[in-house]
C-alpha cells in the first residue's frame, strides 16, 4: 500500500511539475505571437488575387509603407481600396514586384517564403530606389540604388558634423563613430561630433512610436530605424527595440543598423544584394559590415 501510494504521489507530482513548466511557456509564446505587429501575415498564407479575406488591408498598408503599392490613381472612386480586404490586381502586382526584388518566385501569391521575408526586422525607409529605377532594367538587378534625383552632400562640404539628441543613450556614441569611420574610407568626407544638435548636419536620436517626422515607429519588431536622404541628415532609431553593442541573441547591433542608416544619410537607397549593408532587412543577433556593392554604390554616387 505504501509503495502504491508513493507511486501515485510521484505520478501526481510529476504531472503538476510538467504542467507548471509547460503552460507558462506556452502562454508566453502565444502572447508574444499575438502581440507581434505582423501576426496577421500568418493568416494570409496561400491567398491570391480574387480572394476576400480578413486582414488583407493590413498587408496593403505594409506594402504602401515600403513603396510597393499605391491607389492614388483610383482615388476618385467611391471605394476605399487601401482599406478593404479584397485581394485585387494592384495588390498582386505589388507582391510580384516585392518577390522579384528579394529573389523570390514572383507568383503574386502569398507563399510561406514571402511571408517569412515580410516578417523580418527591417529598415523603415521605403524600397522606392529599387521599385522605381531598378526593376524594369535587368542590368541593375541585384545592385545598389540611389534615391530619386540622386541627392548627395555637396563637395564643398568636406566635413559633416553629427550630434545626438540631448539625453539619448551614451552607449550609442562609439558604435556610430565606428560606422562613420567605415563610410569615410570610401568617401572624401570626414565626420566631426559636436554638441549642438540643432546645427549638426547629421542628427541622431532614439524615438518611440509617433515622433513627429511622418514615419511613426511600430514598437518592438518590424521597423528598427529609418533615415533621410541628403541634405536632411536625420537618423532615427526605434527606442523600443533591444539595442546592443555586438552580437547578442535577440538584440539589434547599433553599429550594424547605424551603418545601414548612415548609407541613407549619404544618399544610398536599398540594394537587392543580400550581403550588402544596404539590403533592407537588418539582421538581429548578429553583426554586418560593408560589402563591395555598398562601396561601389557610394563611390559611384560621389564620383
Amino acid at each position: 500500500m505504501i509503495v502504491m501510494a508513493s507511486k501515485s504521489f510521484f505520478l501526481i507530482a510529476f504531472t503538476c511539475l510538467l504542467t507548471i513548466l509547460l503552460f507558462p511557456l506556452h502562454s508566453h509564446s502565444h502572447a508574444a505571437m499575438k502581440n507581434s505587429p505582423l501576426m496577421y501575415l500568418q493568416n494570409l498564407q496561400g491567398y491570391q488575387k480574387g480572394d476576400q479575406v480578413n486582414d488583407i488591408k493590413y498587408l496593403k498598408k505594409y506594402l504602401q509603407r515600403f513603396g510597393y503599392l499605391s491607389y492614388q490613381d483610383m482615388s476618385s472612386s467611391s471605394i476605399n481600396y487601401d482599406d478593404d480586404d479584397f485581394f485585387d490586381e494592384k495588390l498582386e502586382s505589388a507582391i510580384k514586384t516585392y518577390q522579384t526584388n528579394f529573389n523570390l518566385n514572383a507568383t503574386g501569391i502569398l507563399d510561406s517564403e514571402t511571408i517569412t521575408m515580410m516578417s523580418k526586422p527591417r529598415c523603415g525607409v521605403p524600397d522606392h530606389g529599387m521599385t522605381t529605377s531598378r526593376m524594369n532594367d535587368s542590368r541593375f538587378h541585384s545592385h545598389f540604388a540611389f534615391f530619386v534625383g540622386n541627392p548627395k552632400w555637396p563637395s564643398t562640404k568636406p566635413i559633416l558634423t553629427y550630434a545626438f539628441q540631448p539625453g539619448d543613450r551614451i552607449d550609442a556614441s562609439e558604435p556610430i563613430r565606428k560606422a562613420l569611420i567605415e563610410w569615410s574610407r570610401y568617401t572624401s568626407f570626414t565626420y566631426e561630433k559636436i554638441d549642438d544638435f540643432s546645427t549638426a548636419d547629421i542628427k541622431i536620436g532614439f524615438y518611440s512610436q509617433d515622433h513627429g517626422d511622418g514615419n511613426p515607429f511600430d514598437g518592438p519588431g518590424v521597423t528598427l530605424a529609418h533615415a533621410f536622404a541628403p541634405p536632411d541628415g536625420r537618423l532615427h532609431f526605434d527606442a523600443d527595440e533591444t539595442w546592443v553593442n555586438g552580437v547578442v541573441e535577440g538584440g539589434a547591433d547599433v553599429m550594424t543598423v547605424g551603418l545601414h542608416e548612415l548609407g541613407h544619410v549619404l544618399g544610398l537607397a536599398h540594394s537587392t544584394v543580400e550581403a550588402s549593408i544596404m539590403w533592407p532587412f537588418v539582421p538581429v543577433g548578429t553583426t554586418k559590415g560593408l560589402n563591395s556593392d555598398d562601396i561601389q554604390g557610394i563611390q559611384a554616387l560621389y564620383t
